[in-house]
């Protein structure tokens, strides 16, 4: 059985979407994708630096997973994502900024600034309003509901929803393109979607391209190697926020057996509400804890555990 390493991983990703020779692979997932009219479908592509170099030294260094720009000149950068860092939206919303911005030169017009697309790709739940696998976010006016520009486009495509629509046979390989794509994500760890892929690669040779791509880099000592190491660390990384999380959950069930105890000499209600606000604050400070160990940034860590920047700062030192 061929054993191909997990595209879910970015390194692995940007060796079959963001590699020179590959633009094929990466224009038809984005056609797939973005959904244009067949007149505007991308044809032509170039894969460019995924860095973003820093303006000023304070400023953020920022390192895309797959950055891109069609012959029409829009801006394109895809994500991908394996545990939830609880910034997301603020995250993309960023670095569509970056890209949108810095497209910017002395002289230059502002209405010659093109459209610029996000795509998340997510190995996990984010969005808890819909139960749609992919979703599309514009500028749009509150109440009539009408766009103000196109130059603004972010995706959110949750793997865990569209495996689970697969899994009860709602969606098909063999009839959505994009479901393909994003397929090709699982098949390292499912041996029906690798084989309905191989059986779909035979007709499509795009998917036959990306297939045959896929099995060398797998197969390369060098690159499985460097893969083996990326992986360890996203997974170790992930292990840590649910570790965090678990700790958490116990502090606060520790606080309202706390509170429930010391209640019984004042109120049982106001003993369970004391007990849960000291295990909530508690288990944020844990967690906070955690994640600057791990060396996230205050402000994610703000973010995930509702703490204040300054309190953070005060854990820290």
């Amino acid at each position: 059985m061929k054993e191909f390493i997990s595209l879910k991983i970015d390194y692995a990703f940007k060796l079959i979407f963001g590699k020179e020779g590959n633009e094929a692979i990466l224009i038809a997932f984005l056609n797939a994708a973005l959904k244009l009219p067949q007149e505007s479908r991308i044809e032509e592509i170039t894969i460019i630096n995924p860095e973003l170099n820093k303006e000023y030294p304070e400023d953020k260094k920022s390192i895309l997973d797959v950055r891109a720009i069609t012959s029409q000149g829009m801006q394109i950068n895809i994500e991908i994502q394996l545990s939830n860092q609880y910034d997301m939206e603020k995250r993309s919303l960023y670095y569509w900024a970056q890209m949108y911005s810095r497209q910017i030169r002395e002289g230059m017009a502002y209405k010659e600034l093109t459209k610029t697309v996000s795509i998340n790709i997510l190995d996990f739940n984010y969005l808890k309003q819909t139960s749609n696998y992919h979703n599309v976010f514009h500028l749009y006016e509150d109440e009539e509901k009408f766009q103000l520009t196109d130059v603004l486009e972010i995706h959110f495509m949750e793997l865990p929803k569209l495996l689970a629509k697969w899994r009860r046979r709602e969606i098909s390989l063999w009839e959505n393109e994009l479901v393909r794509w994003l397929l090709l994500l699982e098949g390292a760890d499912n041996q029906e979607i690798l084989q309905t892929l191989e059986e779909i690669a035979m007709k499509d040779p795009v998917l036959y391209q990306a297939m045959n791509a896929w099995e060398e880099t797998s197969e390369d000592p060098r690159i499985r190697e460097a893969y083996f190491d990326r992986r360890k660390a996203i997974l170790d990384e992930k292990a840590a926020i649910r570790e965090a999380e678990l700790r958490l959950q116990e502090a606060l069930e520790e606080g309202m057996a706390k509170g429930i105890a010391e209640g019984r000499a004042k109120g049982i209600a106001e003993g369970k509400a004391e007990g849960k606000a000291e295990g909530r604050a508690e288990g944020k400070a844990e967690v906070a804890k955690k994640l600057l160990a791990l060396g996230f940034e205050i402000t994610k860590i703000a973010e995930a555990t509702g703490l204040s920047e300054e309190e953070i700062s005060g854990l820290k030192d």
